[in-house]
């Protein structure tokens, strides 16, 4: 028999499908649409959800999940690259945001511990929703995408210390037995962590990573494993799961946990949106109407305003500081689930939650359109932006990105290291991708700019920058995932030189067909360059010889390039 809540989440799924689908009409983000799917399926409207409690658990897995994905994007490395700009605006924008924020929230009447939670809600802007409309417009290796990213990752480090403190203060505990209990608390975690993952993590992940199901499922175990343990100790579970992202973002498999891992979440994320939104209040909406309104505003003007004039004062231009500025007009899931544990452990009402989440609703909303229509509104605005420009500025040149490369080269194994004895001579730049770790590992120990994934991954695809490659070479002999590849790199550069591999005439013409440059079929260049051989050489032993030596050569070179990856 099928259980009543079954029913009930198939429901709210349905209704959440047709509301979402207005949302993408609207050009909106669908957090959207499941905020207002929880409003409509309230009791305040059609009254469907009678096990709020099963759908809110669900809805925790969501968040679990969610906040171990944005743990695997804190990757250290990023840092090296957009520099101390991305810390300082990151810090400066926080600092202002709650300063202003919170003396906002007194001034409308709000008590003090009311005013730090709803500040700290206004702090952190959204990730996943930046990243997506930044993605869409395909602007995430421009100068002001990099920067954004990178103080989106100082805000979640800031927001994984607020989430640590939240879960462990009670505010009848005494403040200085709770934080030195904190502290050894963390001290203890975090160093067996670091023994596990020093001496056996790598190991465990090298394993799993020979099968993708293997892989997937040591990934949810590792994220649920810490997310318990930390529950256990008396922090929440969403910090643990955090944390346990942030130790898989060291390992070149990240980028595959992440697309496995990412489907799962968003259905559970949807149910936890959906359930904010049955959980708002409407009998006393007359009260923080208006005070949403404003401090919604003060989100849209005042984080754009901050960000710009810190870039400013970098030497940044006015457009990189205004569009970078422009991703911060809204607050994040993160301002949600703080709101959430903040009425979780009886610090704010459910009424402070309902307010944050309408000004989540509006100014990511608001945001959206501005970071959408973004070149239009720089444009309007140009002259007017010239006081937030030092005359010596910071160009996109000032920047390099590693996921790119003039010669791209899909398959390091095999056919692949032929190809790569040839172009590391070259003085082009080039990356590897490969879906066998080992190989990775060896090529990043030798230097090589090498990123493990599957070439069938559209989210890896999504994060390469094609737009500088001028080749792009595929060893893997599937034409589906070649397919994909010609279709996502001419999107991006319709001059790139593409070249493949195919095993079946008809599979080399479907390629060429599909736009490929030059399709390699082995067995014919084989027997091609046999032919050759016998019209150059005819009955001559010696010439043959010769070949041999030389071939024999070349393969020894492969094979003790094989046995480094083995």
């Amino acid at each position: 028999m099928v259980p009543d809540v079954f029913i009930e989440v198939s429901l709210v799924i349905f209704i959440a499908f047709f509301i979402s689908l207005v949302m993408r009409m609207l050009k909106q983000p669908l957090i959207i649409g499941y905020i207002l799917t929880g409003i409509l399926v309230s009791p305040y409207f059609l009254n469907i959800v009678r096990f709020e409690e099963s759908i809110s658990t669900l809805g925790h897995y969501g968040v679990t999940i969610l906040l171990f994905m944005v743990g695997i994007s804190l990757n250290p490395g990023y840092f090296k690259e957009i520099g101390k700009i991305s810390l300082i605006t990151g810090l400066g924008q926080i600092l202002f945001t709650f300063s202003i924020g919170f003396l906002i929230s007194v001034f409308l009447g709000y008590s003090l511990i009311e005013s730090m939670y709803i500040s700290i809600a206004l702090t952190f802007s959204s990730t996943i929703i930046i990243m997506k409309l930044i993605s869409d417009k395909g602007d995430i290796d421009k100068l002001y995408g990099k920067i954004s990213i990178g103080f989106l990752i100082v805000q979640d480090i800031v927001a994984m210390a607020i989430l640590v403190l939240i879960s462990a203060f009670n505010v009848q505990s005494g403040a200085g037995e709770i934080l030195v209990l904190i502290i050894s608390k963390i001290v203890l975690i975090l160093t067996a962590i670091y023994i596990f993952t020093k001496y056996a993590l790598s190991s465990f992940i090298s394993y799993a990573s020979k099968n993708q199901e293997f892989l997937f499922l040591f990934s949810l175990m590792w994220c649920f494993t810490l997310a318990s343990v930390f529950h256990l100790l008396g922090f929440s579970s969403e910090i643990g799961a955090l944390i346990a992202g942030i130790v898989l973002a060291i390992f070149p498999e990240r980028y595959e946990i992440a697309s496995k891992v990412r489907p799962l979440r968003d259905f559970f994320l949807i149910l936890f949106f959906v359930v904010l939104g049955v959980q708002m209040t409407f009998e006393t909406s007359g009260n923080f109407i208006i005070p949403a309104i404003i401090l919604s505003i003060f989100v849209l003007f005042g984080n754009p305003v901050i960000v710009m004039v810190l870039m400013g004062a970098f030497g940044y231009t006015k457009k990189t500081g205004f569009l970078a500025g422009l991703t911060v007009a809204q607050i994040s899931e993160f301002s949600l689930i703080i709101a959430s544990l903040g009425l979780r452990n009886g610090h704010i009402s459910q009424e402070i939650v309902s307010m944050i989440t309408l000004i989540g609703i509006m100014t990511i909303a608001g945001s959206s359109y501005f970071i959408t229509y973004s070149e239009r509104i720089y444009t309007l605005l140009s002259n007017y932006l010239s006081i937030f420009e030092k005359k010596t500025k910071i160009s996109e040149k000032d920047f390099k990105n590693k996921n790119t490369g003039e010669i791209i080269l899909f398959g390091a194994d095999r056919t692949g290291k032929n190809i790569l004895n040839v172009i590391e001579n070259s003085k082009e730049r080039f990356l590897i991708i490969d879906y066998n770790p080992k190989i990775i590992k060896d090529l990043s120990k030798r230097g090589y700019n090498s990123i493990y994934g599957d070439a069938s991954n559209l989210e890896l695809l999504n994060e390469l920058n094609f737009k500088e490659s001028k080749m792009l070479i595929s060893t893997i002999s599937d034409i589906e995932t070649d397919i994909l590849l010609i279709k996502t790199i001419l999107k991006s550069n319709k001059n790139a030189i593409i070249i493949v591999i195919a095993h079946k005439i008809e599979d080399a013409i479907k390629l060429y067909e599909e736009g490929a440059s030059y399709v390699i079929m082995p067995h014919f260049l084989g027997s091609i360059h046999a032919s050759l051989m016998i019209q150059k050489y005819g009955l001559n032993i010696e010439e043959f010889l010769k070949e041999k030596s030389n071939h024999m050569e070349s393969l020894k070179k492969s094979q003790e390039l094989f046995r480094h990856t083995k």
